[in-house]
């Protein structure tokens, strides 16, 4: 009898132990969240990409720009800076001091630019000054020339090409930056935006013959093309490292050229322009760009300059290097 009774209580204990075993470990299975594995640094194979978010306005004008900065919800604060590029007289598609002046203002900005590597109108300190006068630019804001007093470096991690990066002496001045680039095609990367503002656009003029010429020489540009397109999105990557995510990106897409506006007599646009975009992933902006350019019915000249000079390749280089994401969500506004 004691044996029998013995054996049931043994028996009942184990049957509660196997159930409530049982109940934590289904609890946990269920409540278990999906989480970033710090070791391997990767998700859940079956979450979706992490998507950027890019704010477009067909408004091209004060308000509009006004809107497209103001969806990022960022306030700059500090020194600000505001890149843009002035233009090459006579005849350049720069953006007008009339439709930046308000956001310009509205941070407290500076207008910043670097010299040329090239010649012409902005080639040293004095005559750039001047061509932002000529410009209307001093009239809007103080002008800074980031390279008046030479160059600093900045390292590029996880470049293939290049190892630094030399910008404007200035550049350690500013606390943010706001990048305001003109979307346009470029005679030698195919298309300009918010990747060639802030690698060629705030690159000394030595510098920009160091991303030209994929790390080979402070003078000249030639090179391999692939090489300098992969440069400029490693150079762009060491600013942004910089600034520890103090920076933000507007893209305005009007005059539509197939030239840069370091080209003072620019092929004339013939296309219809598009509007404003903004983003804090340069990569988003600039992948959503070339995107509209190719939705767009009229966009085959400037389709055809970034083609023929393999343009996007810096857009997947600098997925490929962490600068930002190819995959965005487009916001109207």
């Amino acid at each position: 009898m004691k044996s029998r009774k013995l054996f049931l209580l043994i028996t009942a204990v184990f049957i509660i132990t196997a159930a409530v075993s049982f109940t934590n470990c289904a609890e946990k299975a269920h409540a278990q969240p999906v989480t970033q594995n710090p070791s391997s640094n990767t998700t859940d194979p079956a979450a979706p990409a992490p998507r950027a978010k890019v704010y477009f306005t067909s408004d091209i004008s004060p308000a509009g720009l006004m809107a497209v900065y103001k969806a990022l919800g960022q306030q700059p604060s500090g020194k600000v800076a505001v890149k843009i590029s002035t233009g090459e007289p006579p005849n350049s598609n720069y953006l007008r001091p009339a439709l930046i002046k308000d956001l310009v203002q509205s941070v407290k900005g500076t207008i910043v630019e670097s010299n040329t590597a090239y010649g012409g109108k902005r080639a040293s300190t004095a005559v750039h000054k001047q061509t932002a006068k000529d410009h209307g630019f001093t009239d809007i804001a103080a002008v800074d020339i980031l390279d008046e007093n030479g160059s600093i470096s900045l390292p590029v991690k996880g470049g293939a090409r290049l190892r630094e990066n030399f910008v404007g002496a200035h550049f350690k001045n500013y606390e943010y930056f706001v990048v305001l680039s003109h979307f346009r095609g470029h005679g030698m990367g195919g298309f300009g935006g918010a990747i060639k503002n802030i690698s060629i656009g705030i690159a000394s003029a030595e510098g920009k013959s160091w991303i030209h010429t994929a790390g080979k020489s402070k003078s000249g540009f030639s090179g391999d093309q692939n090489a300098f397109l992969d440069s400029m999105a490693e150079a762009g990557k060491s600013v942004v490292d910089s600034l520890n995510g103090k920076i933000l990106y507007i893209n305005v897409m009007n005059r539509l050229s197939v030239d840069c506006d370091c080209n003072g007599n620019p092929a004339a646009p013939d296309m219809h322009d598009i509007g404003i975009l903004s983003s804090l992933d340069p990569v988003a902006l600039d992948q959503a760009c070339v995107d509209l350019v190719y939705a767009a019915p009229d966009g085959k000249s400037l389709i055809q300059r970034i083609e023929s000079r393999n343009g996007v390749r810096t857009i997947d280089h600098g997925a490929e290097i962490g600068l930002g994401s190819k995959t965005y969500e487009l916001i109207k506004l």
